[in-house]
């Protein structure tokens, strides 16, 4: 098709969003379920996010980057989830050009910051482990709200980028979107205009922010795992693994389940997978991430004690 050709064609100002209209008869139970995984992340992340401000022995860079992962949580499941509920019981889900490209400008900024946050946690946990007499030191105040604004800034820094290059596309027709949000591959797959630059762009974030946190973290886990083989104390080196097992473990559902979406090539085979795999990293993850790096920590069990204790007396 020619340049003249495109321009003739009529420009797409709206979308519409499929989301999981090929399960109608489980679309209560769909909805239902989102909706109180939903509204379970949020209350967990806020009741995590008040617990550590609240008790004075969680004022820790631990927990301060997991208050913040917490509050990080929060805006990434909001910036798709209520738009999908909302559209489960719409004949049209509609939403436009504009509106799509803002929801993938927040969607991804929070989670390329989550993405960067995840490494700045990784660092925290090496200088606790490898340097625990310089942990204090080492991990300031100062130092702790730089890694969180900069994880924010190079978050936003990166997803502005790619902002820019998708608001160049044209579209000028199909404008179904088999997704229920507005995702950067689906919107690249309707542009009848050259994506290439776009898609460079793509790989050298995904390079720059996925590749590199990954390769960054686990040089840091590889010099924590050897810190802890060379301890001489048993309860030691259990009480340092378990420290680095919860992240260890957010780290891995995050990137796995979004490399799977963003790194493998997409076919029509692979759109109930891939859908599958997003409801995972962007609702399920927030869910799971406060019960991670909860449920096996005894200071966070201390910290609930206390506050019943408070509320009660």
């Amino acid at each position: 098709m020619t340049i003249t050709e495109v321009r003739n064609r009529t420009t797409v100002t709206k979308f519409i969003l499929l989301g999981f209209s090929d399960l109608p008869k489980l679309r209560v139970i769909l909805f239902s379920t989102f909706l109180g995984i939903y509204l379970m992340t949020v209350f967990w992340n806020l009741g995590l996010i008040t617990l550590i401000k609240m008790d004075a022995h969680l004022h820790t860079p631990m927990y301060y980057f997991l208050n913040k992962l917490a509050f990080l949580d929060i805006c990434y499941v909001s910036s798709t989830i209520p738009k999908m509920l909302s559209d489960f019981f719409q004949e049209q889900k509609v939403i436009s050009f504009v509106g799509c490209a803002v929801q993938y400008f927040f969607f991804s900024s929070f989670g390329l910051t989550e993405s960067c946050l995840l490494v700045s946690m990784a660092y925290g946990r090496y200088a606790a482990i490898c340097s625990p007499l310089l942990y204090t030191a080492i991990m300031s105040p100062t130092l702790c709200l730089q890694l969180f604004i900069g994880s924010c800034i190079t978050g936003s820094f990166g997803s502005f980028i790619q902002l820019c290059g998708l608001l160049q596309l044209q579209f000028c027709g199909p404008n179904v979107i088999n997704h229920f949000f507005c995702d950067l591959p689906q919107l690249l797959n309707l542009s009848c205009s050259d994506t290439f630059f776009l898609q460079v762009i793509t790989s050298v974030m995904t390079v720059i922010y996925a590749l590199t946190s990954v390769l960054v973290i686990m040089v840091s886990y590889g010099y924590i795992v050897a810190t802890i083989l060379k301890m001489s104390s048993a309860e030691g080196r259990s009480k340092a693994f378990n420290t680095c097992a919860s992240h260890l473990t957010s780290v891995t559902f995050f990137y796995g389940s979004s490399s799977f979406v963003y790194l493998c090539p997409s076919s029509d085979d692979s759109l109930s997978e891939s859908k599958l795999a997003s409801v995972i990293y962007t609702l399920v993850i927030p869910l799971l991430n406060p019960l991670i790096y909860s449920l096996r920590n005894k200071e966070i069990k201390d910290a609930l004690i206390r506050s019943k204790k408070r509320i009660f007396s």
